[in-house]
């Protein structure tokens, strides 16, 4: 499965997902010309043809894997080590839900504490190749404190579109970070329109999810991995937290491009893991597959939004790996903060143990295929830490035992 040689497309092409428009990087940056900015393009395919010895690299982090993103080799990287998080094989949780391969996926291990740093690095790199001279992103936080810790490491500014209810520790990051932060009075969709706006207007390079097609080539990294640290496989399945579908379609993609690439059989099948508030995919997964807008709420502020902005592409690739969908409340989302640090060590954000919550729900249903799910290699991906939002997570936390400095004050409390 090798040879000498490697042969890279001369000119990059993106291909719109929802018309088949096929588009040079310099003819649009972001959406398809005809679509708008539904019509979110895509690579025509990799831009590496033949596999040779040492496909992967000696780079550190996500840029191990940079022959297989569709960025110039010559684009500036940002200095902070992204990627190469680990995979941890959860004994003790695999023993107490009879999954003896389940494993997780621990992305809250970036520099700023979730995936979307992943992202944020290609984006900026395009961002500096072209020349840009600020960046933005409208976020329910993540993506926002990402891209200001990423862009300071490069000296770009940047300017961060935020719901005003967004956790406050993802607000302190992103200014810490001094980024210009603006918190929309309105749902991350005003942000995100907003974002859309000002960048247009003001000629910033726009590094939006689901709209600037260079995210999703940094979140496809996450399945490079987890084939590596599975011994060169891929899992059976994954459980991806979805909001607008950009990290599912990121992993999908990945995990496509090792199977065009004849490095594995099969696409793992996806489970997207939805807040019972914000459950639009989930929706058009169980129907005809059209998403409808809904009125977002949830504990889990990076997974919940009105429109997901790549519901449809997310839907496509859920239906392509024979995966579906499930739904969780905000009290299991909750529960599962606890049990997952309790239990591994790992303390998520909401969003981020919602893929246990996933887990939980997908095993109760009983089904056929839940039960031979039991004897297969299954992945949780955990998207942010725990960090991120502590007031949500405290939600599920003890209260402190109060002792007097004595003692036996404290043999007292341990009823001694």
């Amino acid at each position: 499965m090798t040879t000498s040689d490697t042969t890279l497309h001369p000119t990059l092409k993106f291909v719109c997902s929802t018309c088949g428009k096929t588009h040079a990087p310099e003819e649009s940056e972001y959406a398809c010309r005809a679509c708008g900015p539904s019509g979110i393009l895509e690579p025509a395919s990799l831009p590496i043809t033949i596999l040779e010895e040492g496909l992967f690299t000696s780079s550190p982090g996500m840029w191990r894997y940079e022959k297989l993103l569709c960025l110039s080799p010559v684009a500036p990287r940002p200095p902070l080590h992204v990627g190469a998080t680990p995979l941890l094989h959860a004994q003790r949780l695999g023993q107490s839900l009879g999954l003896p391969h389940l494993h997780i996926k621990n992305d809250s291990l970036n520099p700023t504490g979730s995936l979307k740093d992943r992202a944020s690095a290609v984006a900026l790199a395009r961002a500096a190749e072209i020349g840009a001279k600020r960046v933005a992103v409208a976020s329910t936080g993540n993506a926002g404190s990402s891209l200001a810790g990423l862009a300071a490491s490069m000296g770009m500014p940047a300017a961060i579109f935020v719901p005003a209810s967004a956790p406050r520790a993802k607000l302190v990051q992103a200014l810490l970070y001094g980024a210009q932060v603006f918190a929309v009075q309105g749902s991350y969709d005003d942000a995100f329109e907003l974002c859309l706006q000002a960048c247009d207007h003001f000629g910033w390079y726009n590094r939006n999810t689901a709209y600037n097609p260079y995210t999703i080539e940094g979140k496809k990294t996450v399945a490079y991995e987890m084939y590596e640290q599975l011994g060169n496989a891929a899992p059976d399945i994954v459980f991806i937290p979805t909001g607008d579908g950009c990290i599912l379609s990121g992993v999908a993609r990945g995990f496509r491009d090792l199977q065009t690439l004849g490095m594995i059989d099969r696409v793992p099948r996806l489970v997207a893991v939805q807040a019972q508030g914000s459950n639009a995919i989930a929706r058009a997964l169980a129907g005809s597959g059209t998403l409808s807008a809904i009125k977002a709420h949830s504990v889990a502020d990076s997974i919940s939004v009105n429109v997901p902005r790549n519901g449809a592409m997310a839907v496509r690739d859920v239906r392509q790996s024979g995966g579906r969908a499930v739904v969780v409340s905000d009290e299991a989302i909750i529960a599962a903060v606890q049990e997952l640090a309790a239990m591994t060590g790992i303390f998520a954000e909401p969003a981020a143990a919602a893929s246990l919550a996933g887990l939980h729900a997908y095993l109760a249903e009983a089904t056929e295929e839940s039960a031979h799910s039991r004897h297969e290699i299954v992945v949780l991906l955990v998207t942010g830490t725990g960090l991120k939002d502590v007031d949500a997570a405290a939600r599920a936390a003890p209260a402190p035992i109060p002792v007097e400095p004595s003692l036996h004050s404290l043999e007292e409390a341990l009823n001694l």
